[in-house]
């Protein structure tokens, strides 16, 4: 299926590595102008020279997400590159377990890492999106729907972005900008790889939590949640907006006896 996404400029921030770095390879096969904002260095980002062949290009820069005058200079050099901004995909972020213990300090600043970025971001975006009648993707996550303990800032930023998804869907539909968000839960990246073999037993605490997902019982890949990601985006998602996604085999909503000998 063509996604008609073909020369269409794309930011993706939090690109340059696990679900960002999937979402933006997924927009550069689909022939998009994906720019990359991340406060890390892009190593073989898609579309450069020596990462493989791709109908679409990328170009990296790095930012400060947290630092409003550094995304809006980002912008404005998106601006003069390609004239354009077609599709904003929120997705930085760290689930940086600032707890009720940390203080109000912590918490403040994790609500600036995980949710007033998107704001930012969106902000300084605003008009290029309303002439391009683009739009929106928010990645959010299944902490804001279960809690998880321990994580007070990242489970309030996250129900933050959720709820901006719905506000902004109703607030730019004049404007023909929709927005979107997609949900991940268990999802098999480099930095779950990496927390699962903190663990004294790694390959019985991925069997354990794999047991959980419904759906084939396994992780989710970062691939599916970028394939999901470049859909709602396209025109073939033309009348979808204000929707909250999961893309997460199931494991959200699963009946917490799931696989447990539970009974109906």
């Amino acid at each position: 299926m063509d996604l008609q996404l073909e020369s269409k400029t794309v930011i993706v921030t939090g690109g340059a590595s696990g679900i960002g770095k999937a979402i933006s390879e997924a927009f550069v096969d689909e022939g998009a102008k994906v720019m990359v904002f991340d406060r890390h260095p892009c190593e073989g980002a898609p579309g450069e020279e020596g990462a493989g062949a791709s109908k679409g290009d990328c170009r990296h820069f790095q930012v400060e997400l947290t630092e409003s005058s550094a995304v809006e200079s980002a912008i404005r050099a998106v601006l003069e590159d390609t004239g354009r901004i077609d599709v904003v995909v929120n997705n930085a972020g760290v689930n940086d377990g600032a707890g009720l213990e940390c203080g109000p300090d912590a918490f403040r600043q994790s609500l600036e890492l995980n949710l007033v970025q998107y704001f930012s971001v969106v902000h300084h975006a605003l008009e290029a999106l309303k002439s391009a009648e683009g739009n929106i993707i928010n990645i959010g996550s299944k902490v804001a729907v279960t809690g998880q303990g321990g994580t007070s800032g990242y489970a309030a930023a996250k129900g933050g972005v959720h709820s901006l998804t719905r506000e902004w869907a109703v607030d730019l539909a004049i404007h023909g900008i929709r927005a979107n968000a997609v949900v991940p839960a268990e999802t098999w990246t480099p930095l779950y790889e990496k927390f699962l073999f903190s663990r004294e037993d790694p390959d019985a605490s991925r069997r354990e939590i794999e047991q959980c997902i419904p759906l084939g019982n396994r992780f989710t890949q970062p691939e599916e949640i970028a394939r999901m990601v470049v859909f709602l985006a396209s025109p073939r998602s033309s009348h979808t907006t204000g929707q909250i996604i999961h893309v997460d085999g199931g494991y959200t909503h699963f009946d917490r006896m799931y696989g447990r000998g539970g009974v109906e």
